[in-house]
């Protein structure tokens, strides 16, 4: 690759790899001119995809490999074997340099460990965080942690704070983006004592963070605030609650549309508006969740989506890999770490 810059796959990662992953990778291709791919998994197999995909196929570059990480392979096992597999070579390929960014649909706990352990922090964070975009009624809200670790202490949470708003920044371009400590309720004595602590130290140190306050669970959606931080134990949980109202609601929606002769007319003539709102909660726009806090970008596509999806979170990954991400976020930390030290003077 010399020194083209390029983006690093994992081929075999996700339901219906390698397919849908050389899909997503020549949709994406023909909108990327200037980036060329690493692609790591079974030759074999890859190939004859990527011969099928002319714009990807000239800048791509595929790495042999026959291991891969199965979907339902238990982290700590998978972890310790891993090394040589698809997915530690994807990732291991941003250590090097070869690579500003990594993309994989496999296994999520499996990523996120490996990710660790081959990449590990950034100067000054303990623990890494996995950040994800959700549609609101104004747009796009990102919420962290969404599972990387469970627990978070106060100090843990205005990492979270400054990892998502450069986040933020970047894949939304939105230059000061608008921060929310999720809590039971907006007043100040609300909450776990950790909520209640990481607001006054972001108030009282010197990070340079959009404010808001607490937010309660219904201003996720409303898109009260941009950011919206909490520990990976809620997060998780309030990601998986939305999944499973939005697959019901539109089950239900379907149900209701196709319940008589009358209703298929109504859908019939409604149609514009339904492919609108479906546009606006498509959930393959919101593709690749993002694991904050390492020193490289890694990207985890979720792992039943689509060629739309897969090149969305490639996308993500790319502009990730371009930007002052990392370095937005060493000189925030830098900023948290001294005013904690003038408060313990």
């Amino acid at each position: 690759m010399g020194e083209r810059t390029a983006i690093s796959i994992d081929g075999m990662g996700g339901d219906r790899a390698p397919e849908i992953v050389v899909e997503g990778l020549e949709r994406f291709a023909a909108q990327r001119s200037d980036l060329h791919f690493l692609l790591h998994g079974d030759e074999i197999r890859l190939k004859p995809l990527l011969q099928q995909a002319p714009t990807a196929a000239p800048r791509t570059e595929i790495r042999h490999t026959t291991q891969i990480v199965a979907m339902d392979a238990k982290p700590s096992q998978a972890i310790r074997r891993g090394k040589g597999t698809s997915m530690w070579n994807a990732i291991d390929a941003v250590k090097s340099g070869e690579a500003i960014a990594a993309v994989s649909a496999g296994n999520t706990g499996v990523l996120m460990g490996m990710s660790l352990l081959v990449l590990r922090t950034l100067p000054g964070l303990r623990r890494p965080a996995l950040v994800a975009a959700w549609p609101t009624r104004k747009g796009v809200s990102a919420v962290l942690d969404l599972g990387a670790d469970i627990h978070a202490d106060a100090e843990q949470l205005v990492e979270f704070a400054i990892m998502g708003a450069a986040y933020f920044k970047v894949v939304y371009h939105n230059p000061d983006p608008k921060i929310g400590l999720l809590n039971i309720g907006s007043e100040e004595l609300k909450g776990r004592e950790s909520v209640r602590e990481a607001a006054r130290l972001i108030r009282e140190s010197k990070v340079k963070l959009n404010f808001h306050g607490f937010v309660e669970g219904d201003d996720i959606a409303n898109g009260t605030v941009d950011v919206v931080v909490t520990d990976g134990f809620t997060g998780n949980v309030a990601l998986k609650t939305v999944e499973g109202l939005s697959k019901m609601i539109s089950a239900m929606l379907m149900e209701a549309l196709s319940s008589s002769p009358m209703s298929k007319i109504g859908a019939g003539m409604a149609l514009p508006a339904l492919k609108k709102f479906r546009a606006k909660v498509d959930p393959r726009q919101g593709n690749g969740a993002v694991l904050l806090g390492l020193n490289g970008i890694v990207v985890k596509s979720h792992g039943g989506t689509d060629p739309v999806g897969f090149a969305r979170a490639i996308s993500v990954a790319a502009e990730l890999g371009a930007s002052r991400f990392r370095v937005d976020i060493e000189e925030n930390m830098k900023r948290l770490t001294a005013s904690s030290t003038q408060q313990t003077v």
